[in-house]
């Protein structure tokens, strides 16, 4: 996660002052992967977290 953020550090400073569709298209078209890794860690820490671990 840390590193996808810091892919994304320039265009969330962008987004941060100005909030425009094409700066959210843009940030989503050159750094897919980094977005992709940002939506899908929620999901991924609800089933391989330190809650769903099995008793050994």
């Amino acid at each position: 996660m840390a590193l996808a953020l810091f892919d994304l550090r320039i265009e969330l400073m962008l987004l941060r002052d100005h909030i425009t569709l094409t700066a959210i298209s843009n940030a989503v078209r050159h750094h897919l992967l980094a977005v992709v890794v940002l939506v899908a860690m929620p999901s991924l820490w609800r089933r391989y977290g330190p809650s769903n671990r099995p008793d050994h």
